[in-house]
């Protein structure tokens, strides 16, 4: 970022964000064509050099114009903003992105990735005497493909703990764990689960 002498910061060629084609509005959407990830509002009101609070208006207007004739729609989740193919389409997008392939994670993955969520941060340790089977492997599967990530050690045995990220968010489609479904309806006993803290796998 560079300033003028007026203090200004955010310049794209020369031009204040505003004065460039289709203002700051574009200027949002042309962030998020390109973003990997949730971006927040304040990322890009710093990145634009934009008011936060005129960006969250045109986030609002973004959003409320996509739901109208389009198959792409603005949401907000796992604390930022993204563009997404709406939901109604994905089955054409899942033919056009898997192309008969599948990337599913396995059974043992699922129930891995089930437990971290729950009982997030915990140790491989707490995971695999949950489960009653060694969990290494399935670990590291689900961090390689971006689903969890390590979250320190544990105070007493200085075991690596792991948490879900963000990326695990957006592909729930919910805003933070606090959303997740509760399983004890479904699952009698979940509760019961605490006195597995103490077990050493």
């Amino acid at each position: 970022m560079t300033q003028d002498d007026g203090g200004a910061q955010s310049r794209t060629d020369g031009l204040p964000v505003e004065e460039l084609p289709g203002g700051a509005r574009a200027a949002i959407e042309a962030v998020l064509m390109v973003a990997d990830e949730p971006v927040t509002a304040l990322r890009l009101a710093e990145v634009l050099d934009v008011e936060v609070q005129r960006i969250r208006e045109l986030l609002r207007e973004l959003h409320n114009d996509y739901d109208l004739h389009h198959g792409f729609e603005l949401r907000e989740l796992a604390g930022g903003w993204r563009v997404y193919s709406k939901r109604d389409f994905a089955p054409v997008v899942s033919r056009f992105v898997l192309d008969g392939a599948t990337s599913r994670l396995s059974q043992a993955a699922l129930e891995t990735l089930a437990v971290i969520a729950y009982r997030q941060p915990v140790s491989r340790a707490r995971i695999a005497a949950i489960r009653g089977v060694n969990v290494d492997s399935v670990v590291r599967t689900l961090s390689l493909r971006g689903l969890v990530a390590e979250e320190g050690t544990d105070p007493t045995s200085g075991a690596m703990l792991y948490r879900t990220t963000n990326y695990f968010l957006e592909r729930l489609g919910v805003d933070s764990v606090a959303d997740l479904p509760q399983l004890s309806p479904h699952l009698p006993g979940l509760d019961d689960l605490e006195h597995y803290d103490d077990v050493q796998f």
